[in-house]
């Protein structure tokens, strides 16, 4: 890997010096995180003379994650450009040292705000939409001539930036695929984190793009309930079945969010959570594609905007 470093990723290259400046020796103050990678922290990077925020990954070798998922991380974000994509500022290979540098997201996070009562259901669905269209860049982006099954989509992977506006991150595992074989099951060990991870894992003995559908559906019930996928001490502790269960009996009410109950129209709340539970369908031709996912979810978008514009008082 080191010749592929020389050439292709030597303008990523960061000296250690530089991120230890940036992060003040990796002070406790400045984490913002902890990941199956390792702890995350906020600093501040001088680049073309300007002063920028950055997130700085550092591998805690520890958690036995290692140089395959490091470089993973690299290769695929530095040829990924996309608004709801995090961007990738740099990487430092040094002195025992594996560190990846990002933009920083001033708002952490969607896990952290999933209980909020101030993160409303419109942005709640721009949030959905946000991530809906990553996903499609990732699975079939024309440009490309390859596919990325990500494998990781939660909503710890799922940043926010200062304007609420999603940012999908964690690419340590991904697995790059030949456009035309994306539905084609890709052996694998179940990946990803519990209470989302694809079913169909075990049986097929491997993964699909369709993985990351079931992921995403499970995050898309994450924002409609405000909990989180999997709670340990909870008699109900995977939000899956629990939503499953609560959609075909049409008594979803009884898990949203409290707060949003109000705030939804009902033709959009009825979109959202088909499109939702057409996710978790434990057949994977039976999951609806990205393209198809973000259609309409941006029609569930469309319908409470027009809501809201009709209820909203007029001077």
């Amino acid at each position: 890997m080191a010749s592929i470093t020389i050439t292709k990723f030597v303008h990523l290259q960061i000296p250690l010096e530089k991120v230890l400046e940036a992060t003040n020796n990796f002070h406790h103050d400045n984490i913002i995180g902890h990941g199956g990678f390792g702890p995350a922290y906020k600093g501040q990077l001088l680049r073309s003379g300007e002063l920028m925020k950055i997130a700085v990954l550092r591998l805690d070798r520890k958690h036995g994650e290692g140089d395959i998922e490091f470089w993973t991380e690299i290769t695929v974000l530095s040829d990924l450009k996309h608004p709801n994509l995090v961007s990738i500022v740099g990487f430092c290979d040094e002195k025992d040292e594996k560190i990846i540098i990002t933009t920083y997201e001033a708002r952490g996070s969607l896990k952290e705000h999933l209980n909020s009562s101030n993160l409303t259901w419109t942005q709640r669905l721009k949030i959905c939409v946000g991530v809906a269209r990553a996903l499609s860049y990732l699975h079939y982006d024309e440009g490309r001539g390859y596919g990325v099954v990500h494998l990781n989509i939660n909503s710890s992977t799922i940043l926010l930036d200062k304007n609420w506006e999603a940012k999908l991150s964690g690419f340590k595992v991904s697995i790059k695929q030949p456009v035309n074989r994306m539905d084609q099951v890709v052996l694998s060990e179940p990946i990803g984190t519990i209470g989302y991870m694809d079913p169909t894992i075990e049986k097929t003995k491997g993964v699909t793009n369709k993985s990351d559908i079931y992921s995403f559906g499970v995050v898309l019930f994450e924002i409609l309930c405000g909990r989180e996928a999997y709670m340990k001490n909870e008699a109900n502790r995977f939000l899956a079945r629990l939503a499953k269960y609560h959609y075909e009996n049409k008594t979803l009410n009884d898990i949203i969010h409290p707060d949003l109950r109000n705030q939804t129209s009902l033709l959009s709340l009825v979109k959202y959570s088909k499109v939702a539970y057409s996710c978790l369908k434990e057949e994977r031709t039976h999951r609806p594609d990205t393209n198809s996912i973000v259609k309409k979810l941006e029609k569930a978008l469309e319908l409470q905007l027009r809501r809201e514009n009709l209820v909203r008082p007029i001077f």
